[in-house]
């Protein structure tokens, strides 16, 4: 259903949109100086407005009004009409809530409860392996296609060695599958009594597979990584969405896909490249499915990405380890790139949540010559490099 609903909203063809017939359920309401003291107050106010508003929410006391609620829904939720996978426990007072704030991504008032995954059975065809931005290697179970929790599987993820010699899941192998958050197939155990006598157990790789390059494995961490970050195509083209993405640099018109063209056809190479492309026009219209509209949003896009805030770029050039979150904390800290670029890991290590890995990370990224030089390109194009 969420990626029918999402998929429907964004055809171009409004009456095949109309014909599906969506429909929604509120659940917030969201504004300054609301006349509310509590979350329960303003649903009320919401569904007496017309608004929808699921009759189903309940206000309880204490974890055992909790656990009631839950024990409830989940004997009961096989006979809605719409399917749900958990439940969300919130902190009805919005002073509380208030106190309690958000993390980058989700509120501290409220938390998810999800009932036990649908588990089905299948055969574990092959183990391929993919490459990340940062050069992680995650392989990848290939599974004779089963239908699961309303959508047919044919992937899951296997995580990393560890979690394969765990499971001790091998080529062939029955294995047991569920949607982690029903969503994320995964791999949960092996059936041991169906397995095939003479089997051996999974070999990893030791190259890459995109560019045979040698694969690495830090102490203490649980992936292999390829060390080829200047060579390899995944990491090449991984950084790059990275750093256009929307809570990144955001410009919308330079997705995957155009990506991919764009990099195949020699136009770019590294982040800095972006910048150079409203120099290459006769280049990007001679490409497939770029017009001179598409071309102009292109290199509009990319001028507007310059006004982007020094922490959403300190978080777009891909620093290993710096999140949305670290990446404000350490802009706030430094003030301007420069000054972290010349941090001593004692002076990293001042700023809050910045630990040793971390630390040891940012200088690592500084102390690469081409990491420095890209810097050097972002400060002429004009990039906001300080607060």
């Amino acid at each position: 259903p969420r990626n029918s609903a999402a998929g429907t909203l964004k055809m171009q063809d409004s009456a095949v949109v109309a014909s599906r017939k969506l429909d929604a359920f509120m659940y917030f309401v969201l504004g300054d100086n609301l006349q509310f003291k509590t979350h329960f107050e303003s649903l009320d106010a919401a569904r007496q407005w017309g608004f929808k508003v699921p009759e189903y929410s309940k206000l309880v006391k204490g974890m055992d009004g909790i656990r009631k609620f839950i024990e409830k829904w989940n004997k009961e939720r096989f006979d809605l009409g719409f399917d749900i996978d958990g439940v969300v426990i919130k902190v009805n007072s919005y002073d509380q809530q208030k106190t309690l704030g958000f993390t980058a991504k989700s509120p501290r008032w409220a938390i998810a409860y999800k009932f036990k995954a649908e588990r089905v059975s299948t055969k574990l065809l092959a183990i391929t392996y993919q490459v990340g931005r940062t050069g992680a290697i995650t392989p990848v179970a290939n599974l004779q296609p089963v239908l699961l929790a309303g959508t047919t599987v044919q992937n899951a993820s296997l995580h990393n060695s560890d979690i394969i010699e765990k499971l001790d899941v091998r080529i062939g192998d029955s294995v047991y599958v569920e949607k982690g958050g029903e969503i994320i197939p995964k791999i949960i155990g092996v059936d041991l009594v169906s397995r095939k006598p003479g089997t051996s157990p999974n070999k990893y790789i030791e190259f890459c597979p995109e560019c045979n390059a040698k694969l690495v494995r830090g102490e203490g961490e649980a992936k292999h990584y390829c060390p080829n970050e200047s060579g390899c195509p995944p990491q090449i083209k991984g950084k790059l969405e990275h750093f256009v993405g929307r809570r990144a640099m955001n410009i919308d018109s330079l997705g995957e896909e155009t990506i991919a063209q764009l990099y195949e056809a020699g136009l770019i190479r590294e982040i800095g490249d972006i910048y150079s492309l409203h120099n290459k026009k006769s280049e990007l219209l001679a490409l497939d499915r770029m017009a001179e509209k598409s071309v102009n949003n292109l290199i509009e896009g990319i001028e507007e990405s310059k006004k982007v805030p020094f922490e959403r770029v300190l978080f777009a050039i891909g620093i290993r380890h710096v999140g949305e979150t670290t990446a404000k904390k350490i802009a706030s800290a430094f003030k301007k790139i420069d000054a972290l670029e010349s941090a001593t890991r004692e002076q990293l290590l001042e700023v809050p949540e910045v630990g040793e890995i971390l630390a040891d990370s940012i200088s690592a990224w500084f102390g690469e010559k081409k990491n420095r030089k890209l810097i050097e390109t972002l400060k002429k194009e004009g990039l906001q490099l300080e607060l």
